[in-house]
């Protein structure tokens, strides 16, 4: 090693560099705020919209200096079948690119123990900007479910024509009663193929990222606890929480803009 070298190490070590802490305090924040899932690319996508140039790699030395680290989850492989349903053709075909809202809405359903029972919850994502326009909890994976969050984003989003409603082959999905509602909003219908979840990418997305930043490890203690914090994160979701599909802006700001 150079002696120079070795002479500005030793000068210079304890030394600190008020711009750079001032970044790592901005991105602490933004670490915080994703509950320990934003990485370096996220830091740097909203650093960037701070008026901040910070790349990604910048971010991630960042990050290491500050000990913080993602907790996103690796990628999982899933068995695939092409089967198409009998309800409704696949009319989306994996086009998840939307140029307008209120054109192409994604649902679907998932679950999280919620102290003594399952909590079911159905949501509803406007592809346009990834924007949750509409949600339902229930202790029981039924139509009633499903039919509940399509009516809570039809309303919320000013009863919409020549819409496209997408989702898989659950049977809250398929039944009678979910086809006549949407019949009765004039809502067209499109169905993944069984067994493949890339159909639906954009709303599987939202619930690994929903699953991985923000429930508790030990799951919730009550029903309505969970429910409060799940409200909590689709307010985050939309108004907060930088989203890459977007350049890192929410999808409210996107929408705005």
């Amino acid at each position: 090693m150079p002696r120079s070298s070795y002479n500005y190490r030793r000068d210079h070590a304890l030394r600190t560099c008020p711009e750079r802490e001032r970044l790592k305090a901005a991105a602490i924040e933004i670490h915080r705020i994703s509950r320990g899932s934003a990485g370096a690319r996220t830091i740097s996508g909203m650093l960037k919209l701070q008026g901040e140039a910070v790349g990604r790699y910048k971010a991630g030395s960042l990050m290491k200096e500050a000990c913080l680290v993602s907790k996103q989850q690796k990628k999982h492989r899933y068995r695939v079948s092409g089967e198409p349903s009998v309800v409704a053709e696949n009319h989306l075909d994996r086009q998840f690119t939307v140029d307008q809202p209120n054109q192409v809405w994604c649902g679907d359903v998932t679950y999280v123990w919620s102290g003594r029972c399952w909590l079911y919850l159905a949501v509803v994502l406007d592809l346009y900007k990834r924007r949750v326009v509409g949600w339902a909890y229930s202790r029981h994976p039924d139509s009633a479910l499903t039919k509940q969050a399509l009516r809570m984003a039809y309303e919320s989003r000013g009863r919409p024509k020549k819409l496209l409603f997408h989702s898989d082959q659950g049977c809250h999905y398929t039944s009678r009663a979910f086809q006549q509602q949407l019949w009765r909003y004039q809502i067209k219908q499109s169905m993944s193929r069984r067994g493949n979840c890339w159909d639906n990418a954009p709303m599987e997305r939202f619930f690994r990222s929903y699953k991985t930043e923000w429930t508790p490890n030990n799951a919730y203690d009550s029903f309505n606890t969970a429910v409060l914090d799940i409200a909590a994160y689709i307010k985050h979701y939309n108004y907060e929480r930088g989203h890459s599909y977007n350049g890192y802006m929410s999808p409210a700001v996107a929408e705005a803009v």
